[in-house]
């Protein structure tokens, strides 16, 4: 429903209606291959990590976002804005596609030189509006391939952008003075500034020195703020000097960063005379990482249930403004639901394109909600993420009721969000003939979705895959501490905490033990990243019966991947065997204890409180050396207490 915020009457209410239908209309009636003056311009400004609360004008009551909040007040805030995943990567796959992550292939976040990308038989928003003489422009994350600037997979131009400047995940070393923007294939180097600001600034140049400013263009800008590792400039955490906690002030300090370079944008908007010509959109990736209680992750849900990565309200709930001058009534809101996906179909809608024939297309058109009417949907708001917990891993949306289901689709959670948007009660019980209508059509449709796309997932799956062996034998290492029987692929030395494996590769420091004939034993020790920059931050203890990287079993923290992992062998089998996502920050020391049944194959890892438990693989049927592994960085590990039972 499409409300006033500040009196419209019914008269305002009609004119727009007319003013949207008329538009639409003409729009429709253009060549494909053709634009006109009434093509408007058209700007989604993405940020990373956003909370559904974490704005002034969606109720904080501390963060200062003046440049958002006048934004709201020009046009429509969305109270029920989803995005398409609650991880980064496949919420960005669909917005560009308009399909669902599981479909279109980026099921998941995307891990630097991974197999994974955005494959170009998927038809971007960008292509279609450069085959419609749009000038395209994207600045910012682009986090959409493994491969990032490389030939061997699509990059920002292969899917419709003339011009882009981007880096493939995070920012880095932080968000302040990037060294790892790739501007049209050519490194950048340092630049100086807050990252959001820069790309407002690169995409504020570009608007200044395209060769036709008549022609329509499309922007899209996506900021790394406020996804960790987050870093702001001292005079953004100034409004909140009066915070004691150094996180808090970091993490407000970078939404408010943010917002000044949304503000900058809009200002060169208008200064440029496009802003009555400009349908702008704003919204976020996902939920807030975090439990939102110490560190920098302090994002808000507004008091929703669950953070980035559920698929409860919390997780995918996320802001969305849209201003479009003469055609949205400024100061209204609305709480109709619109995804992510949908930005594919509105603006496909606004410039007369009819939507691809040949596959499905999840989103809708927001057009009529714009005109105060029910959007018309096709496909149901559906949800899949892997690192969701198991027991509500898919969800789907219908109305105003909401069904959570398992991995297996074994057990659902059923909702009224209109009455409890909190998710606090299970209506599944109260309402059985609803509830078996619903978990009907979500395992009919998540089954469609998951023979749809490609089956990239299916690798992944612990109960399909295969550990990959290590091509190369690691070589020699070093061992400066004189402690340990065999290193190999890197250097240990000694340090404050006990010790430090650093290597370019992978690196393993082993000692031989003896079990005696018993098949249980207990491992602790610590570990933290001694890398002051870089995102590949990972330490682990390895086990296994001989010394070599394939023979041993890994048990640990992917600190740069936000997960504790356990697998066997190389790297490349991370997460194969469990992976769990963790409430940390890189900086954090880890305390890790490891119990381990050879008899029955069972393990137990508890880090810093959270509990991992797994089946060893069967290669590992006795134990002769443990020890610790890193991967690409250098890490502190703690003594290793080594004690059989």
């Amino acid at each position: 429903m499409l409300t006033p915020r500040t009196g419209k009457t019914l008269f305002q209410a009609l004119l727009l209606g007319w003013v949207t239908q008329s538009v639409s209309l003409a729009s429709s009636e253009k060549p494909a291959s053709q634009t006109g003056p009434t093509s408007p311009n058209l700007i989604i400004f993405l940020t990373d990590d956003q909370g559904w609360g974490d704005l002034g004008c969606y109720g904080h009551p501390r963060i200062k976002s003046p440049h958002l909040d006048k934004f709201a007040r020009e046009g429509l805030r969305l109270t029920q804005c989803y995005s398409a995943c609650s991880v980064c990567s496949p919420s960005r796959s669909s917005l560009l596609t308009g399909r669902t992550p599981y479909r279109n292939g980026v099921w998941r976040w995307i891990p630097s030189n991974s197999q994974y990308y955005l494959r170009e038989s998927e038809i971007t928003i960008a292509e279609i509006l450069r085959e419609k003489g749009y000038d395209t422009c994207h600045v910012g994350k682009w986090h959409l391939n493994g491969k990032f600037n490389s030939e061997e997979q699509p990059q920002p131009d292969n899917h419709g952008y003339d011009h882009w400047m981007a880096t493939q995940n995070n920012a880095a070393p932080h968000h302040l003075n990037p060294v790892n923007f790739v501007r049209n294939r050519k490194p950048v180097g340092r630049m100086e500034g807050p990252s959001s600001l820069i790309c407002v600034q690169e995409a504020i140049s570009w608007l200044q020195n395209r060769k036709d400013k008549s022609r329509p263009f499309f922007l899209t800008v996506w900021t790394h703020e406020p996804h960790l590792p987050i870093e702001s400039a001292q005079k953004f955490m100034q409004p909140y000097s009066d915070i004691s906690d150094e996180g808090i002030r970091q993490h407000h300090g970078n939404i408010t960063q943010l917002d000044q370079a949304f503000g900058n944008l809009m200002n060169a908007v208008d200064e440029f005379g496009y802003r009555d010509t400009t349908f702008v959109f704003y919204t976020s990736d996902n939920g807030p990482e975090g439990k939102g209680t110490q560190g920098r992750t302090r994002g808000s849900t507004g008091g929703l249930r669950g953070r980035k990565r559920h698929t409860h309200e919390g997780g995918i709930r996320v802001p969305g403004i849209v201003r479009w001058p003469g055609k949205i009534s400024p100061g209204t809101e609305s709480n109709t639901p619109v995804i992510g996906s949908d930005v594919f179909s509105t603006l496909c809608d606004i410039v007369g394109q009819p939507l691809p024939a040949d596959r499905i297309i999840d989103g809708a058109s927001m057009l009529p909600l714009f005109d105060g009417k029910p959007i018309v949907r096709k496909q149901p708001l559906y949800w899949r993420n892997h690192l969701a917990a198991e027991n509500s891993r898919v969800a789907l949306r219908v109305g105003d009721w909401k069904i959570i289901g398992s991995d297996d689709l074994t057990s659902f959670e059923l909702y009224n969000i209109a009455r409890d948007e909190k998710e606090t009660r299970n209506l599944s019980a109260e309402f059985p003939d609803r509830f078996e209508t619903l978990r009907e059509k979500l395992k009919a449709y998540d089954a469609s979705v998951l023979a749809d796309g490609p089956d990239w997932w299916k690798n992944d799956k612990p109960r399909t895959r295969k550990p990959g062996k290590s091509k190369k034998k690691l070589p020699r290492g070093i061992d400066q501490t004189g402690e340990f029987d065999v290193v190999l692929g890197g250097t240990l030395a000694r340090a404050d905490t006990g010790y430090q494996l650093t290597a370019p590769g992978e690196g393993l420091a082993l000692k031989k033990v003896d079990l005696e004939g018993k098949h249980r034993f207990r491992l602790q020790t610590s570990y933290r990243s001694a890398q002051e920059r870089g995102t590949t931050r990972n330490a682990a203890i390895a086990m296994g019966a001989s010394p070599t990287n394939n023979a041993t079993f890994k048990i640990g923290t992917g600190i740069g991947l936000g997960q504790h992992i356990a697998f066997p062998g190389g790297w490349q089998n991370v997460g194969m065997t469990r992976s769990i996502p963790g409430d940390f920050q890189v900086g954090d020391t880890f305390e890790l204890v490891f119990e381990c049944n050879l008899k029955t194959g069972q393990g137990t890892a508890h880090i810093n409180g959270k509990e991992m438990k797994f089946k060893l693989p069967e290669s590992i049927k006795e134990v002769n050396w443990i020890g610790f592994y890193v991967k690409n960085t250098s890490s502190r590990f703690g003594p290793l207490n080594f004690q059989a039972k």
